[in-house]
């Protein structure tokens, strides 16, 4: 999969400049901020690196890029620690997706540095990661690859020798969704209340593996599934400039906002009406419903206008299906998917928003989130 170009609206860049040296500060040269982006780099390529089927790779582990890092930048102590952490977290994620049947032979991660902020002995490095995973037997078909771009700031402390160490890795997306993150979920904003009747309620969907459901049918309820997925696929890195973006502080994330467009371009029509009333779902680039860009506001919607019926698993759902998680089972779901493949074994496989993500497997959500409620619904 080629790379996925930068999308600026989502990129953190403020007005940041590398300033020139203050008395007893260290000065941040073009070489220094190159070293950044090569230690930032090395950091998310063993976290993606830790993924990689050993098998793949001659049963060699992979040796970690930020090992050996000298001079001056290199990692703190404690990042250093909370790297190794890290890579065991990953590993043991790796271990569950092979029992679920997925692994991945090859990855490839990129890291481009977007601004440097210095300020006395302090450093921010904002970067744009990209990152590319291999699937490892796939087949005629399906999906080759899953792919993802993240947003990160990097704090960096210098001693007063001018070397400059990691000490602090964050994430400046809405979503915490990358394969290779191991943080906890941000939570969503709390959903606004209906002000009309009592708004439906989706029953979970299992996630236990099942024997391969039937296939879809394509053409029953009138509606272009090929035209949803082929919106997703031209969309989930470079944003429709038709709708406004809701990444961002305080935006809420754009999954949601992202699905209903794709949704838009395979037939649903539009309800006008309220904003606020969850019976109506409309958007366009000045005015959207809350059904359009609300996670729980867009299950009300599409469950209460029999756009959709739930399923009892999401290893049932097929393309052009939804998917929403409940990351700490609060009753408020936050985020919203849509399928954009399904393999011969059943498995299907999301694209979204906020992290923007291609074709991600249901069973590396499942391994990642396994204490998380999951919804299913039939398009």
């Amino acid at each position: 999969m080629a790379a996925a170009s930068v999308v600026a609206g989502a990129v953190l860049v403020p007005n940041w400049s590398a300033g020139a040296a203050v008395t007893d500060n260290p000065t941040v040269d073009a070489a220094t901020k190159a070293t950044f982006q090569r230690l930032a780099d090395a950091v998310f390529a063993d976290r993606t690196q830790a993924l990689v089927d050993d098998t793949a790779t001659g049963g060699k582990r992979h040796q970690q890029r930020t090992h050996g890092f000298t001079g001056k930048v290199r990692l703190s102590g404690t990042q250093s620690r909370e790297e190794s952490s890290t890579l065991d977290a990953l590993r043991t994620r790796k271990s569950r997706l092979a029992k679920l049947g997925e692994e991945y032979s090859a990855a490839q991660t990129s890291v481009k540095l977007d601004a440097t902020r210095v300020k006395g002995r302090s450093a921010k490095v904002a970067v744009t990661e990209t990152t590319a995973l291999t699937y490892e037997r796939a087949k005629a078909g399906e999906p080759k690859t899953t792919g993802f771009q993240a947003h990160h700031e990097l704090t960096f402390k210098a001693d007063s020798k001018g070397v400059w160490r990691l000490s602090g890795v964050r994430s400046t997306d809405d979503g915490y969704l990358a394969v290779n993150q191991v943080e906890k979920p941000a939570v969503a904003a709390p959903a606004v209340a209906a002000d009309d009747d009592n708004p439906p309620s989706a029953p979970r969907a299992a996630t236990t593996r099942p024997a391969p459901a039937n296939a879809k049918n394509m053409t029953a309820s009138g509606y272009d599934y090929k035209a949803m997925v082929a919106y997703a696929t031209k969309y989930w890195s470079k944003y429709n400039t038709d709708y406004p973006d809701f990444n961002g502080a305080g935006a809420g994330g754009d999954c949601t906002n992202f699905v209903s467009q794709s949704l838009k371009a395979g037939g649903w029509k539009h309800v006008p009406g309220y904003t606020y009333d969850f019976k109506k779902w409309f958007g366009n680039n000045e005015i959207q419903s809350d059904s359009f860009v609300g996670v729980n506001e867009f299950s009300w919607f599409a469950l209460s206008s029999k756009r959709v019926t739930s399923l009892a698993n999401v290893y049932q759902m097929d393309i052009g299906d939804v998917l929403q998680m409940d990351f700490d089972k609060d009753g408020s779901k936050d985020h919203t998917m849509i399928v954009t493949s399904r393999n011969a074994q059943g498995v299907p496989f999301v694209t979204y928003h906020s992290t923007n993500t291609y074709n991600r497997s249901v069973a590396s959500l499942v391994a990642s989130y396994p204490n998380a409620a999951y919804y299913a619904y039939r398009t």
